[in-house]
């Protein structure tokens, strides 16, 4: 105990070190939100990544879909890193820094209110990022509770109301930068920590060979028939693997807390060196996350999942460590879910200063008042979902992977096709992008309500949410054909960014 304690004081020591460190970055909005959009290569990728995989990762989705999947769940590890980081960097990195910066946008709503000259778009896409990132922020806290529980014993409630004040602090006062160092930080610890869990898990099931072997041996009639399905290539259900893969990877391309990473970039070099070095993160992460869950079912002597849930899946297989891997596994999840809290609450913060109040409620806010005011907001954020964190966990309400389903169904359905069609797309409509935001957001809150009315296939949140992002990106092109277009000089002012003649050495571009 004493050393699962030791190691928790140096990481939180650590956290609030550097947030205070980061104090001289936070004095305006730019640098506040931004980071004077100067981040360079490392940082920003281990902040994509960070923000990227949380506790929902490592205890709720790694649990559930490896039980449901076997050892195929590591496919949703694999289109994570090559779906979810390496095409979002490449596709979405360079053009969404150059016109987010030609734009002067710092957040996602302001972009939409800014790339089709819309106040009523602005506000639309701000409200949608509030509500919906609330049951995701809720999710992060849930994913501990029982870690905490098997590692030490304290009331989970005072976990969750110290990780939030912890966070809250280095967030308030040092922003962006703060949390992107912090993301770096976090984000060694996640890569070790992920390596020295699977090697304990795998050793105290004889080896890999043997671990795959057992697991092969294992069946579940009310899944699949099939014998040695859940150490097979697809595992014993493909179609809704694949359905996953979409969410969890295509997903972020429309959530807010993830593009707003690519508005800080620093320079084409860091684009370049952020795309390898966050592909690799999730390869590492994500992948070994899954990997991991894949042999959950070897425990089922340990889980009932009927009394228990998915949750307890992956704490089962990791209570017969050392104490110190046990220490090692809690920051580890702290260090996934911290990172993650803090990129939420700088989103639905700045949203909601930049989109919301400033020009609306308040005419005059001049930067000191801004960034004060975003401050003051971060705390009602956490507040609010440490409330719902510890009602959520005292009813049971539901599993973490739901809550995560049905929030990045929800965002990323309303804003990946609008968002993508606005950088490329110059006859992307606004009222395409209402549509897209009406759909996407009316369907999961559709299936939340009357799930049992929806198809068979689409009544899981997770497949509701991967259709809503595929059918956005039919439904923006088709309904920008038939509404008006927008005015010529206004997507000739707007796309005039990525004509600007820069000069660039030889060994980047033959000379004619």
């Amino acid at each position: 105990m004493i050393i699962k304690i030791l190691m928790l004081v140096i990481f939180f020591g650590m956290m609030i070190g550097i947030g205070f460190y980061c104090r001289k970055h936070a004095t305006d909005v730019n640098g506040f939100v931004l980071g004077g959009r100067s981040v360079g290569p490392w940082l920003t990728a281990f902040a994509y990544g960070t923000s990227y995989f949380s506790a929902v990762i490592f205890v709720g989705y790694a649990g559930q879909f490896g039980w449901k999947y076997g050892i195929a769940s590591t496919w949703i590890g694999i289109g994570n890193a090559l779906l979810g980081s390496m095409l979002a960097w490449v596709i979405l990195g360079r053009r969404t820094r150059i016109m987010t910066q030609h734009l002067d946008s710092a957040t996602m709503p302001e972009f939409f209110g800014k790339r089709f000259d819309s106040k009523g778009l602005k506000i639309c896409a701000s409200i949608i990022v509030f509500i919906f990132m609330i049951p995701y922020t809720a999710s992060l806290y849930n994913g501990l509770s029982r870690l905490f529980g098997m590692a030490f014993d304290i009331d989970y409630t005072v976990c969750i109301i110290v990780m939030a004040l912890l966070t809250g602090v280095y967030v308030i006062a040092g922003g962006y930068m703060a949390t992107a160092i912090n993301d770096f930080v976090q984000g060694i610890i996640m890569l070790v920590g992920i390596v020295v869990v699977i090697a304990a898990v795998l050793n105290s099931n004889g080896g890999f060979m043997e671990a795959v072997n057992s697991l092969a041996m294992v069946s579940d009639e009310t899944v699949t028939t099939q014998p040695g399905a859940f150490a097979s290539f697809f595992g014993p259900d493909p179609i809704n693997l694949l359905g996953v893969v979409i969410l969890t990877s295509l997903g972020t391309w429309g959530l807010p807390q993830m593009v707003q990473k690519f508005y800080a970039i620093k320079s084409e070099k860091s684009i370049k060196k952020g795309t390898i070095i966050s592909t690799f993160f999730a390869i590492v992460v994500a992948g070994g996350c899954y990997f991991l869950g894949g042999f959950g079912r070897l425990y089922s002597d340990k889980v009932d999942i009927a009394a228990e849930g998915y949750d307890s899946i992956i704490p089962a297989m990791l209570s017969d460590l050392s104490p110190a891997l046990i220490g090692l596994v809690v920051i580890l999840v702290l260090s996934a879910s911290m990172s993650t809290l803090s990129s939420l609450v700088m989103a639905s913060s700045s949203t909601l200063t930049l989109d919301v109040l400033k020009g609306h409620v308040f005419k005059e806010m001049n930067e000191k008042k801004q960034v004060f005011t975003m401050r003051i907001l971060i705390v009602v954020f956490i507040a609010i979902s440490v409330v719902l964190a510890i009602v959520q966990y005292k009813s049971n309400v539901t599993f973490i992977a739901q809550l995560m389903g049905v929030s990045w169904g929800a965002l990323a359905g309303a804003f990946l096709a609008p968002f993508l069609y606005g950088l490329y797309f110059k006859k992307t409509t606004k009222i395409s992008c209402y549509v897209s935001f009406i759909f996407g957001a009316g369907l999961m809150v559709a299936n939340m309500l009357f799930r049992s009315s929806f198809p068979v296939l689409l009544q899981s949140p997770i497949n509701a949410g991967a259709f809503a992002m595929i059918a956005g990106l039919v439904i923006v092109p088709v309904v920008s054909l038939f509404t008006a277009k927008p005015e010529a000089k206004l997507i000739e002012d707007t796309f005039a960014c990525y004509n600007k003649k820069i000069e660039v050495p030889q060994k980047q571009s033959l000379s004619e």
